[in-house]
């Protein structure tokens, strides 16, 4: 992609409008604790004081709307703590320039580092940085700087007072993501009735299992209904895929399809009817048709087999469903026994032991070649050197700059670049905004505390739908907050807008001087891909060849191995198509059709899945044997994937030919899951591998096949009307 079209990109993803459901009842009551601390210290105190403790309520709020599992109270108290600290030990520092700076760039650095935590913890510390700009401004001594310091913290203990007596939906995130887990297998059975081979993204299942990790206080007043039906829905999508597949389930054709077909039908019917109920805490309702063809009658059942067998599973777990659902419609009010909770709850650790947690995640992003370590380094680079050049500037509030720059940011190229194109928008909006109020209205300091309130309420609204119009809002909230501490807007408006356009500036170039693009780290994940795949693939066999308690447990954790690397590929395939960099290893096509074969591979070891026999059956030693050959071949595959040479089957080949000839072997589904996990194999090969001159000559050659087809397409000769 050029960077002509990747700033266009950029452009309109900035500028886009999210469709999300918006939360006025979470707004309106984040924005009263802005509120609740401007009023009386406005009234009681002086304007300075009212100034930090809305930054304090109003920065810890809008923590509480980011993505997280943990209770929206403790993001806020956590967020005031730390505004609080980064206001004291700036302040202790803010006297000189050779104090500051170094204090400045190693705070910095260490908010970039928390995204090694999470994009929560990541936007959370980066506010820390901006309280420390903002407010070594308004105290005079170390105990003003202290006063402030405790009134910034009381912001997030508002904050958090209110979520304690207001609750809004409590657990509706859990609930939510739940429910997203259902619907989506529920998508995915509806649409196995048209396309037997159509793919599943497994990213809902694993936002609901990020979820399902609870504390032990949390696990003592979750809802019932909470435990269950994720782990349904797990079992549930392999068994729909086994159904559906004409190699391994209901025939392609004929009476068995239909009853196929009618099956899946039912199955989405009641697993949307399962999810609407966890989502709302109330009874789920099914059509009764549903109901009626899910009865599967012995003697007039058409599906034979491994089909029937498939047939027969899904209408046990479907009923298991149905049953916790039922059970959890008062709403989440009944407590889990302890006992319960404790023995299957999945564990987050506590805010005290989540440090040695925070050390292991940050050291492995030490490294030169990650992209968190390369964030934090920009991020400190930056808000040095924004500071610096808007300290020399004739401006006032000099640290807009920095802090615009700070706020964009992101360990990506195109979410840095599209924030930053965002927050102009969205400041000049908000700044025009504003200041027609301000002169129409001409407003005094208690009229600017309302008219800040009323725009921190209206940007909490509007978070989610996209950073433009959040920000439009936000500054707005600004220039109010500003005006009420006796700023006129001739003086704030015009610095807000040239500052910030400075440090978006900063924040684009600093990723020009030192990227972290993904495009060159593409063979690597796909080589992670392969590797996890290959073993998910290889304990799924080896649980059939002797299905035991330890060989399922392993299979779990390949599994969710599996989808770590293929969210981790995904991630990088996504941010690489986005960059303006040639394609280096990998091109574009190739990376395609890669992705292709592994997504098929990965559907046959789930396709073995669902036919994985109960605990003490036969011992198989043709699937351990297959096995054994296809964890080998794809472990060094990942390493040819890697240096860039052509991966060799052998091993695979040879497994299957033997288990083709073994005698008496009565397990023609696996058998068929691995002819077709070899055949995505070789898909994978030629996908990926190239003589020496290709390799070469790839990316040249990837750059002159798109500018051929675009030409073609250009003069009317596509390969569409070639074919006519």
């Amino acid at each position: 992609m050029t960077w002509l079209r990747a700033f266009g990109e950029v452009v309109r993803s900035g500028l886009t409008i999210e469709e999300t459901r918006l939360e006025p009842l979470l707004a309106l009551r984040t924005a009263a604790g802005v509120a609740i601390v401007i009023g009386p210290t406005l009234w009681l105190v002086s304007p300075a004081y009212a100034a930090s403790a809305a930054l304090g309520a109003y920065s810890a709020g809008g923590a509480t709307f980011q993505r997280t599992w943990r209770p929206r109270k403790v993001i806020a108290l956590g967020a005031g703590a730390g505004l609080a600290l980064s206001t004291f030990v700036g302040y202790l520092a803010a006297g000189r320039l050779v104090t500051f700076l170094p204090l400045l760039a190693a705070w910095a650095f260490a908010a970039g580092m928390a995204w090694a935590l999470g994009s929560t913890a990541g936007i959370v510390a980066a506010t820390t940085v901006g309280s420390m700009l903002v407010t070594i401004t308004l105290p005079t001594s170390v105990g003003r700087a202290l006063e402030h310091a405790v009134i910034i913290a009381l912001g997030g203990v508002a904050q958090a007072v209110l979520i304690l007596l207001f609750p809004i939906r409590r657990w509706g995130a859990h609930r939510d993501a739940l429910a997203d887990a259902l619907a989506a297998v529920a998508d995915y059975a509806r649409r196995l009735r048209h396309d037997p081979t159509a793919p599943f993204d497994p990213e809902p299942l694993m936002t609901a299992r990020d979820a399902a990790a609870v504390t032990p206080s949390q696990a003592r007043t979750r809802p019932p209904v909470l435990h269950g039906p994720r782990g349904l829905a797990e079992r549930i999508r392999p068994v729909v895929a086994a159904l559906a597949d004409p190699d391994v389930g209901a025939p392609a054709e004929g009476p068995g399809r239909d009853r196929a077909r009618e099956l899946l039908d039912a199955a989405a019917d009641v697993l949307d009817a399962v999810a609407r109920s966890i989502r709302r805490g109330t009874p789920a309702e099914v059509r009764p048709g549903s109901m009626d063809v899910l009865r599967v009658d012995e003697e007039q059942e058409v599906l034979e087999g491994p089909a029937r067998q498939a047939a027969e599973r899904l209408v046990e777990l479907l009923g298991e469903a149905l049953e916790i659902a039922q059970s959890g419609c008062a709403r989440g009010r009944t407590p889990t026994p302890p006992g319960l909770a404790g023995a299957e709850f999945l564990v987050r650790p506590t805010m005290l032991r989540l440090v040695p947690v925070v050390v292991r995640a940050v050291r492995r992003e030490l490294r030169r070649d990650s992209p968190v370590f390369r964030h934090a380094v920009r991020l400190a680079a930056v808000a040095t050197v924004g500071y610096l050049i808007a300290a020399r500037l004739p401006l006032g509030h000099g640290y807009w700059a920095p802090i615009a720059s700070v706020m964009v940011m992101r360990p990506d190229f195109h979410r840095t670049y599209a924030r930053a194109v965002a927050r102009l928008a969205g400041t000049l909006a908000g700044v025009a905004l504003a200041t027609g109020m301000v002169r129409v209205l001409g407003p005094d300091a208690h009229v600017s505390g309302a008219l800040a309130v009323v725009s921190a309420g209206l940007s909490y609204t509007l978070n989610r739908t996209g950073y433009a119009y959040s920000q439009c809002f936000t500054a707005a909230y600004v220039v109010f907050l500003l005006g009420m501490g006796g700023q006129a807007w001739e003086q704030t408006v015009p610095e807000r807008v040239v500052l910030t356009l400075l440090g978006g500036a900063l924040a684009m170039l600093a990723y020009v001087v030192f990227p972290a693009w993904e495009t060159p780290r593409l063979s690597a994940r796909l080589a992670d891909w392969l590797a996890a795949n290959g073993r998910y693939a290889a304990a799924v066999l080896r649980d059939y060849a002797e299905p035991t308690r330890e060989h399922h447990a392993d299979m779990r954790r390949a599994l969710l191995e599996s989808r770590e690397a293929r969210a981790a590929w995904q991630e990088a395939y996504d941010r690489a198509r986005q960059e303006p960099v040639r394609p280096r290893g990998l091109t574009s096509r190739e990376a395609e059709e890669a992705q292709e074969a592994l997504k098929g591979f990965g559907r046959a070891a789930m396709l073995m899945e669902s036919h994985v026999p109960r605990a003490e059956s036969r011992f198989i030693p043709e699937a351990e044997r297959f096995a054994e050959a296809l964890e080998a071949d794809t472990e060094q595959a990942a390493v040819d994937v890697r240096e860039h040479r052509n991966p060799d089957w052998g091993r695979v080949e040879e497994a299957l030919h033997a288990w083709e000839g073994a005698a008496g072997d009565r397990s023609p589904v696996v058998r068929r899951g691995a002819e077709l996990q070899k055949r995505a194999l070789e898909d994978l090969a030629t996908a990926v591998s190239r003589t020496p001159l290709e390799r070469d000559v790839g990316p040249a050659r990837e750059d002159q096949r798109v500018r051929a087809t675009l030409a073609a397409e250009g003069n009317g000769s596509g390969p569409a009307r070639r074919g006519g």
